[in-house]
């Protein structure tokens, strides 16, 4: 449940949102929502943010969400990016980075996804090699948001570890314009404010300030970011199932056959009322994530955010599925602007990691059966 605080923070955020509403300018949304100290909630007070954690900044998204007007980079910037260097960066890294990111001054993006990868960050090609006090990095990444509207993108690659020769992900801050760091746009279907990019670098050459946090650490480190990205994906499918819904109630409740609200059917009213079930179980499982990974429960944090994307992306697609069809053929008219969320719903089935995946990593590491790969 909402404390006192949270439940300001979402009146204000709503309210916000509804200043904004559906169709309006992300960037200048953006802009406001640092400047009110939204977009940094979840960084740490000394670097000029709100020393929360992701349950405040998964309530400014879904709140904006169900607004009509979710920033997808609140995912990527201050939730991925801002907790692993607020978790693992240097002192002048913070300085550097986390004020710019708090206020919204900055953007970063993040690139994990690999063109032969897949949902197996085990595969990742890119690599860093030392060449002095520098870092030599090289490979491909697809599918990176914002890159062209970022600051810089903090690169997963993998490193040689000397003693056994396998190969360690590590993190690297890659500004916008350092040389042999290239970006392609993906020509999408889905269109959003968001741009989708290929990146390309070939033999980068970073200071070796450029690396976050210890080479050693590995995957303590991504997945410091991967599950509040969990989360943060699960608030946007909520958001956004929420909006659908509330257009679909608003619709039931004033159209009008044969002299009754289409609502009084239970046809109509039943899917709806189940929409909104599924959407509040998924909010609590949500909320059940945020709280384990703030209070650094990193395993119980996992399970629980894969829990969550998961059925934050089925209630959000069936909501979205539903709200259309009780407006029918004006739910697919532009007029009513719900047409485009049904591909735009389907996002939080397939990223960061795709609902089989979820259950994969449900019946391996929670029920303890065994693998078939």
């Amino acid at each position: 449940m909402d404390t006192e605080d949270h439940k300001a923070l979402r009146e204000a955020v709503a309210a916000l949102g509804k200043r904004h509403g559906r169709g309006g300018d992300p960037a200048q949304l953006w802009s406001e929502a640092g400047k009110l100290g939204y977009l940094g909630v979840n960084l740490p007070e000394a670097y000029g943010g709100g020393g929360g954690g992701i349950s405040e900044l998964s309530i400014v998204l879904e709140e904006l969400g169900a607004a009509g007007c979710p920033l997808l980079m609140l995912v990527v910037s201050p939730a991925i990016c801002g907790t692993v260097i607020a978790r693992f960066g240097t002192d002048a890294q913070k300085q550097q980075w986390l004020p710019a990111l708090a206020d919204g001054s900055r953007l970063m993006a993040f690139g994990i996804t690999e063109p032969d990868a897949g949902s197996n960050s085990h595969r990742i090609t890119t690599t860093a090699r030392k060449d002095g006090n520098d870092w030599i990095v090289k490979g491909r990444k697809v599918f990176i948001s914002g890159v062209d509207i970022a600051d810089a993108t903090l690169v997963v690659g993998r490193t040689e570890d000397a003693r056994t020769g396998r190969l360690k992900p590590c993190l690297f801050i890659v500004p916008r314009d350092t040389p042999g760091f290239t970006r392609r746009p993906i020509d999408m279907e889905l269109h959003a404010a968001e741009k989708q990019f290929e990146l390309t670098l070939d033999d980068v050459r970073l200071p070796a300030d450029a690396l976050v946090g210890d080479e050693d650490a590995g995957l303590l480190q991504l997945f410091a970011g991967l599950n509040p990205e969990r989360i943060m994906t699960a608030a946007f499918a909520i958001g956004m199932g929420r909006y659908a819904l509330a257009k679909a109630v608003e619709y039931a409740r004033d159209r009008q056959v044969w002299d009754t609200p289409i609502g009084a059917h239970q046809a109509i009213a039943h899917p709806l009322a189940q929409a909104h079930i599924d959407l509040e179980l998924a909010r609590l499982m949500m909320q059940k994530a945020a709280r384990l990974y703030d209070t650094g429960d990193d395993m119980g944090a996992g399970e629980a955010a894969n829990m969550a994307k998961y059925a934050a992306g089925e209630a959000c697609v069936k909501a979205v599925d539903q709200a259309v069809h009780t407006l029918g053929g004006n739910g697919l008219t532009r007029e009513f602007g719900l047409a485009s969320l049904i591909t735009a719903a389907r996002v939080a089935r397939i990223a960061p990691v795709s609902r089989e995946m979820i259950l994969n990593y449900v019946s391996h590491q929670t029920l303890g059966l065994p693998k078939s790969y």
